[in-house]
């Protein structure tokens, strides 16, 4: 019942802001770089900062550090999603908030300086590549169901390191989302304040299993999305481009743009490939060494996203003939 009412509060508060965004125009507008052809309605995603809201209300005196953190990603990616802000102050904002996690969470005291600074970077990096992964319908909702019944099934089956309920307010918040976003033509949008507010909840629920197993292989539970980032960032450093600028170059893009095979089609390929990472890493965890898991998953992912190099080559060959 408490999640059934949960979804109706989301619900209404999704229309609420269909309203406000459709009064003030705060919409995407395509252009050559997107992959979507339509104006529509940006920064739907905040249902996840409505999600964080309600769980705070309820969890007040411990929740006051996170909160306060995806409150002000929120802030400043829903005002980049209206008006773009320099990257030095996005960045900056992210620094505070994950500082404020690393504290609640005991970092500081549990990490020599050089895994701090490890930390931050990874923490920075997961982020922006969540917002990079956002491009067509669905992919951000079924990625964070994915992620996050991941990390469910290890908190009730592994080790504990949360509350059940804080994971499940993110699962209900993906699932309103996808009503609205997973369609042929979608509603919504997430935005930046979406994507960026559900990765820094992501991170503080990784980083918390991390500390308690002290074992870093549940990062692998963003291993499809991390290996499409990395590579993809790599590819666009070696064609000298502006990796800060938008572009079309991810292997979701080239699937959906140059191939023209459906979004949806697209984002369900990377949540059942992300499904059969995360099983394996629960199957094999403590009967493999760390190092040798992440080679066993990221290897496999690396000759996936190889595939693109032929789409592109192929797909060049086309035009040129």
């Amino acid at each position: 019942m408490q999640y059934t009412i949960l979804g109706i509060l989301l619900m209404i508060m999704m229309l609420l802001y269909f309203k406000v965004a459709d009064r003030f125009n705060i919409v995407d507008k395509p252009n050559e770089r997107s992959s979507h052809s339509e104006v529509t309605l940006r920064g739907g995603g905040i249902i996840f900062w409505f999600a964080a809201l309600l769980y705070f209300v309820q969890h007040i005196e411990s929740n006051y550090f996170f909160f306060t953190g995806i409150t002000l990603v929120s802030l400043v990616s829903f005002w980049d999603d209206i008006q773009s802000l320099s990257n030095k102050i996005r960045i900056s904002i992210h620094f505070l908030s994950i500082s404020l996690i690393f504290y609640d969470l005991g970092v500081f005291n549990f990490m020599p300086l050089y895994g701090v600074i490890i930390s931050y970077i990874l923490a920075i990096g997961l982020i922006n590549a969540y917002n990079f992964m956002d491009g067509i319908n669905g992919i951000t909702g079924l990625y964070t169901l994915v992620v996050m019944g991941s990390l469910l099934y290890v908190n009730k089956n592994i080790q504990f390191f949360i509350d059940a309920v804080f994971i499940k307010y993110a699962m209900i918040a993906s699932l309103v989302f996808l009503f609205f976003n997973y369609r042929k033509r979608a509603k919504c949008f997430a935005g930046d304040i979406g994507s960026i507010a559900i990765a820094f909840w992501v991170i503080y629920l990784v980083l918390n299993l991390i500390i308690k197993t002290n074992s870093v292989i549940w990062l692998l539970f963003l291993a499809v999305y991390g290996v499409d980032a990395i590579c993809t960032i790599i590819h666009r450093l070696y064609l000298k481009q502006n990796i800060f600028q938008a572009h079309r170059l991810h292997l979701y893009q080239v699937l959906s743009n140059e191939y023209k095979i459906q979004h949806r089609l697209v984002s369900l390929y990377y949540a059942i490939i992300q499904i059969l990472v995360s099983v394996l890493v629960v199957f094999l965890y403590h009967k493999v060494q760390d190092v040798w898991l992440f080679v066993i998953v990221i290897t496999p992912l690396l000759l996936i996203y190889s595939i693109k190099f032929y789409l592109l080559e192929k797909s060049n060959l086309k035009v040129n003939s």
